[in-house]
């Protein structure tokens, strides 16, 4: 059988941490439309969650939903193994969460804050991580986090999403190298700005305005801002079997905004 021929997800299901976000939920809606059970994960928002949800079973797909603060090492646990009893199997993990980040410069940023952001972002990856690896393993299955594009270009005022993130792409590099002999892929998608999540966050607080929108897009090759689906197209694809031969990249998916 072909690469192009295979069914582009084994059985099982996927585990989308933050499924319940602007970009996450609509991950979840295009891991079902390729055949992927669900399970998410939100912070708060059960009604987010449930409106996620409720996408994945549009599609024909089985979705579950748990809330979950992903620093808890031990609920994350909990929540991973939650999963495998849902769906059998985990061939996919997607660490799509994080919180909101204001847009400071880092001179203005106290120490705490970073040290909260580090919890909240990088630890809670780690922890997914941890307590997904050996059942991802048991079928060569693949991670995906979701980081940022201002990893290449620094875009003043992101720190608190630039640090962070930074460990979040070192820890899946690691994945993808040490456990590649078991046929765990890792990667990463660096997202640019998206119409979704920070976006409309911004937006209401007042972060983002016109003039900031119309600035950002002079700083775009494609001069526009992008898609949630053109982020989910992309998780994707590196998540199916399209991608088989692909562990420990970054792509950016950012209109050309890191050139």
């Amino acid at each position: 059988m072909t690469t192009q021929s295979k069914p582009l997800f084994p059985e099982g299901g996927a585990l989308v941490a933050g499924g319940s976000g602007g970009i996450g939920s609509v991950i979840c809606k295009v891991l079902a439309q390729g055949g992927a059970n669900v399970f998410l994960t939100y912070r708060r928002s059960r009604e987010k969650a449930e409106a996620a949800a409720d996408l994945v079973r549009a599609a024909g797909r089985r979705a579950e939903i748990a809330q979950v603060e992903l620093e808890d090492t031990e609920l994350v646990a909990q929540c991973v193994a939650a999963a495998v009893e849902a769906f059998g199997n985990l061939h996919t993990v997607v660490y799509a969460a994080g919180p909101y980040v204001p847009q400071i410069h880092m001179s203005r940023i106290p120490p705490a804050d970073v040290k909260a952001y580090l919890l909240n972002d990088s630890l809670a990856c780690y922890n997914l991580i941890y307590a997904a690896l050996p059942f991802v393993r048991e079928v060569k299955g693949s991670f995906i986090a979701l980081t940022t594009a201002a990893m290449t270009r620094w875009s003043p005022k992101d720190a608190l999403s630039v640090i962070p993130k930074a460990a979040v792409e070192a820890m899946v590099r690691g994945v993808a190298r040490e456990e590649g002999r078991f046929g765990v892929r890792a990667n990463v998608v660096e997202v640019g700005w998206i119409k979704a999540g920070q976006h409309h966050a911004g937006i209401e607080r007042g972060e983002v305005d016109q003039a900031w929108m119309q600035a950002a897009e002079r700083n775009i090759a494609l001069r526009r801002i992008g898609e949630a689906e053109e982020i989910a197209n992309a998780v994707v694809f590196l998540a199916s079997s399209r991608a088989a031969y692909v562990t420990g990249e970054s792509i950016r998916v950012d209109g050309g905004f890191a050139l």
